[in-house]
């Protein structure tokens, strides 16, 4: 059997402990753990677990930035079937309390520095997990017997990431052994150049763990048997560092991978080795990708369009259409992944002729299993084995995709989705707003940025600065408004409901596309 057959964690770990065992799985920070310590290490962690009372199916939480730590239970976790929760680390107090009550998590794990909020966010719900901080995890791993166990099956959830919803709350997409690794085998199989891999590779980490962006970079370095290289968060000293560590690919927003080549040591950095540049969550300017191929000239580019519901990327742009002169593929999302596959549907269901915009949906054995507790969601969302993804696209006669809208109002800000009516339900709660309605408007540096048009009471006086720190107590940084436009009424249709792209159109004027 070939790595590209296994489709667990469990038969991943073993194999290349067997296969590779002196070659590093994972670092961080010049701390190392070799793949025969992995699964040494991973067998005390499911005792740890089982030790709790955990068996397959239960759920465990963790929140911090990127760690070693991070990947190693949730790897061993997976192994037996458990399955891992990433918070985000940005998000305020009870966005995190949301998270846990709606998971039952039996244990949070914090990574350092988030133990107070970690226990804020536990005091606000009724059955909070047990909490266990890194030094108090490692110490119980310590002493558990490395024992044999059961390992989970291709079928088994493993993973469950939480996406904003349009009605405020966020859904947690199951994704299981199968979602994360059945589409090597076909991509493999297709020959693609960035589909092969080199023993001494090196993949970095450095996007939130919370995103499949982040954690999904954990799992392509397993799968291949390559080192992963941890970083606690994007910064761009903390590449230009991955670059001189030898890593060989990476995952990076546009908005992100700007500093990076904007950044004065990027001039000095030896960056020979860098095979593929992967990015995400909007298409390169063609500025920033000329600027990229003189700093980093022997990488290969690769846009992925994905979103968590499938498991990451189901279309790939490749390196040979990118072009410095630039061209209209460019502007594509590129054409589906091998094993899965896209098409573009009317409000009837029907696939539509090349060239109409309707919505993109996918068929893929990686898409998710459902979202949590949410069987009427699962069901709307996967519709005959087909995800609905939202996004408003049409399709060229050679199968390249081109975004051009959101069907649900979501706006991309720095690779983070932010959903207006979370954001709104938050700026309700001033006592001055009467009305409010959340768009995301063009950024030149994050790509869109989110601002509120609120309407204030009768008679009532309203700072936008006090708006927005209003909010920035209630949600995460990246999801407060920039700006705030206060105006005398809201746009509405003949049945009442706010038209957002009205809102909308004046910034976005002369763009042909309603994304950025």
């Amino acid at each position: 059997m070939t790595e590209t057959q296994k489709l667990t964690f469990d038969e991943l770990i073993h194999h290349w402990a067997l296969e590779k065992p002196d070659q590093v799985a994972l670092e961080q920070d010049g701390d190392a753990l070799t793949f025969s310590q992995l699964e040494e290490r991973s067998r005390r962690i499911v005792s740890m677990l089982r030790t709790h009372g955990l068996a397959k199916g239960d759920r465990i939480a963790w929140l911090g930035k990127n760690a070693r730590h991070y990947f190693e239970l949730f790897y061993s976790a997976a192994r037996m079937g458990v399955v891992m929760v990433p918070i985000g680390w940005r998000l305020a107090a009870p966005e995190i309390a949301y998270i846990l009550e709606d998971t039952g998590a039996r244990l949070l794990f914090t990574g350092e520095g988030f133990d107070d909020l970690g226990a804020l966010a536990c005091s606000q719900i009724e059955s909070p997990p047990q909490v266990f901080d890194t030094v108090g995890a490692q110490a119980e791993i310590a002493s558990a017997p490395a024992d044999d166990f059961t390992g989970a099956g291709p079928q088994d959830a493993v993973l469950q990431l939480y996406t904003s919803g349009t009605t405020g709350n966020p859904k947690g997409a199951v994704l299981t052994n199968a979602n994360l690794f059945s589409l090597r085998q076909p991509a493999e199989e297709a020959a693609q150049p960035w589909s092969s891999w080199d023993d001494d590779e090196a993949i970095l980490i450095c996007m939130p763990c919370a995103h499949i962006g982040g954690t999904g970079l954990g799992i392509m370095a397993l799968a291949a048997g390559i080192r992963g290289i941890v970083q606690a968060e994007f910064t761009p000293d903390g590449v230009l560092d991955g670059f001189e560590q030898g890593i060989t690919r990476l995952f990076i927003v546009p908005a992100a991978l700007q500093m990076v080549v904007h950044h004065p040591r990027a001039r000095n950095t030896d960056m020979s080795g860098v095979k593929y540049v992967m990015y995400g969550a909007a298409p390169i300017p063609l500025d920033l990708l000329r600027e990229a191929v003189q700093t980093i000239p022997d990488a290969g580019f690769l846009q992925c369009y994905g979103m968590t519901e499938t498991t990451g990327t189901i279309a790939m742009l490749p390196p040979e259409d990118h072009c410095l002169e630039g061209n209209e593929r460019m502007k594509s999302a590129g054409r589906a992944v091998p094993g899965a596959e896209l098409k573009v549907v009317g409000d009837d269901g029907e696939e539509l002729p090349i060239g109409d915009v309707g919505e993109l949906i996918c068929k893929s054995p990686s898409n998710m299993a459902g979202y949590w507790n949410l069987p009427d969601a699962t069901t709307a969302a996967l519709k005959d084995g087909w995800m609905h993804t939202g996004d408003a696209a049409y399709m060229d006669r050679d199968g390249y995709v081109y975004i051009q809208d959101r069907m649900k109002d979501m706006i991309i800000s720095g690779g983070e989705n932010v959903y207006p009516a979370q954001v709104e339900s938050a700026i309700y709660g001033h006592p001055a707003v009467g009305e409010v309605a959340v768009i995301g408007v063009p950024d030149e540096t994050w790509g869109e940025a989110v601002k509120a048009c609120v309407v204030p009471k009768p008679g009532q006086v309203l700072d936008p600065d006090d708006v927005i720190a209003f909010t920035r107590e209630r949600l995460a940084g990246f999801k407060v408004p920039k700006t705030v436009d206060l105006i005398p009424e809201m746009p509405r249709n003949a049945s009442g409901k706010i038209l957002r792209r009205e809102l909308r159109a004046p910034y976005w004027q002369g763009r042909d596309r309603q994304v950025n």
